[in-house]
C-alpha cells in the first residue's frame, strides 16, 4: 500500500509514480494506492481535516488510520479480518469525500484539453485559425514572483492551497479563466500543461498553475487569518515547474533560440478534483516562483549555481494560443461530467 498527499510539497511525484511503477513491473501483486488532501505525513501527524485556509470537511487522515492503514496491517500482520480494500482509495477535493476505483487513473475518462483563448479566456475549444496569437510578459530574475504571499523564510507546507490572487495581480503572471461554471467538473489523473512559448533569451523557467476559483459569496469559515476571505478565493489545486533547457531531456540541456515558438512540456502529477457549478477553472502561467525555485539568469550558462551576476536579465517571454500553436493543458473528466 502506497500513501501520499495530494498536498505534500515535498514528494507528489514519489507515491504516484512508485504506485505506477509496482503495476508496470508486478503484473497480478497486491497493490493499492490511498491518496488524501494531506501535506508531507499529513496521513500521520495531522488531523487531516484542513490545510492552511482550505477545509476538507471532515477529519480525513483519522478517517484513513481507522478505516484503511489498521484494517490494512490488521490483515497482512496478524492474518485477521479480510481484504476488501479496493485497488485505489482516493480522496476528492473540492467536494471533500472519499471515492474507491478498481486502477488508477480510474476507468471512464474522457481526455480532453482546456485551452488558453484571447481576453484571459479558458475553454474547451480549440482557438480559431489566426496565427501569431500571443500573450507576453517581462520576465525580471532580480524581481521575481514569490510563491506565497506570507513572509517565510524556506518553504511552507500550506503554499500548496495558498489564494493565488497575489500572484494573478501582477504583470509578470499571466492568467486564463472559464466562465462561472454551469455544472460541476470531476478532473482526475495525470495533468500536462502543452505549451507553446519563445523567450528573447536563452534560457527560461516555466511554472504553470491550476486553480480553482470561489464563487465572490462564498462564506467565509471560521479560523480564517485576519484580511482573508473566502470569497474569490483562488485555490491553488496544481503546480509544476520545469526548466526550459531540460525541455528534451534531462541529460542534456539544450538553449532556446530566441523569439522562436518552442513546444514545452509540463507534466503536473495527478488530481482528483471536482470544480463546483458557480467556480471558474483558471491557469497561471510565470516564469520565477522565488524562492521555491532558484532565478533563472534567461542566458543559457553551463553552471547556474555558478553564474555571475551579470548574466541574470530580463527576457520577453510570449505564451501562444494560436491554431497552429494552442497552448493547453491535457486533462481527463470522469464520465457524467456535463456542461462544459
Amino acid at each position: 500500500m502506497t500513501v501520499g498527499g495530494w498536498f505534500d510539497a515535498e514528494d507528489l511525484y514519489g507515491p504516484l509514480n512508485i504506485y505506477r511503477s509496482v503495476e508496470e513491473k508486478n503484473p497480478g501483486v497486491a497493490n493499492i494506492l490511498v491518496m488524501g488532501p494531506w501535506r508531507h505525513g499529513g496521513w500521520a501527524r495531522t488531523a487531516g481535516d484542513a490545510l492552511g485556509n482550505v477545509r476538507f470537511g471532515s477529519a480525513t487522515a483519522e478517517f484513513y488510520r481507522e478505516n484503511i492503514e489498521a484494517p490494512f496491517f490488521e490483515f497482512y500482520l496478524k492474518d485477521q479480518g479480510e481484504m476488501s480494500l479496493p485497488e485505489a482509495y482516493v480522496f476528492e477535493t473540492g467536494r471533500n469525500q472519499w471515492r474507491t476505483f478498481g486502477s488508477w487513473p480510474p476507468s471512464g475518462i474522457d481526455e480532453t484539453s482546456l485551452y488558453l483563448r484571447e481576453g484571459g479566456g479558458l475553454s474547451f475549444d480549440p482557438p480559431p485559425a489566426a496565427t501569431g496569437a500571443f500573450d507576453d510578459w517581462i520576465s525580471d530574475p532580480t524581481r521575481p514572483v514569490p510563491y506565497t504571499q506570507d513572509i517565510a523564510i524556506g518553504m511552507t507546507q500550506e503554499y500548496m492551497t495558498d489564494d493565488q490572487r497575489f500572484a494573478g495581480r501582477r504583470p509578470d503572471v499571466v492568467v486564463y479563466q472559464t466562465d462561472p461554471l454551469t455544472e460541476e467538473l470531476t478532473v482526475a489523473g495525470p495533468l500536462l500543461a502543452d505549451l507553446w512559448v519563445s523567450t528573447s533569451g536563452t534560457d527560461s523557467d516555466w511554472i504553470v498553475k491550476l486553480i480553482d476559483v470561489f464563487p465572490p459569496d462564498t462564506p467565509d469559515h471560521e479560523g480564517l487569518p485576519p484580511g482573508v476571505r473566502m470569497g474569490g478565493y483562488q485555490m491553488m489545486v496544481r503546480s509544476e515547474v520545469i526548466r526550459g533547457r531540460f525541455r528534451n531531456s534531462y541529460e542534456v540541456p539544450e538553449p532556446f533560440e530566441p523569439d522562436q515558438p518552442t513546444q514545452v512540456g509540463l507534466t503536473l502529477q495527478d488530481v482528483l478534483h471536482t470544480f463546483q457549478a458557480g467556480h471558474r477553472i483558471m491557469i497561471q502561467v510565470q516564469s520565477t516562483w522565488f524562492p521555491l525555485v532558484d532565478r533563472n539568469p534567461q542566458t543559457f550558462v553551463e553552471n547556474i549555481f555558478l553564474a555571475d551576476e551579470e548574466v541574470f536579465r530580463p527576457a520577453t517571454q510570449r505564451l501562444y494560443r494560436s491554431r497552429r500553436y494552442s497552448s493547453q493543458i491535457r486533462l481527463g473528466l470522469l464520465e457524467g461530467n456535463e456542461g462544459r
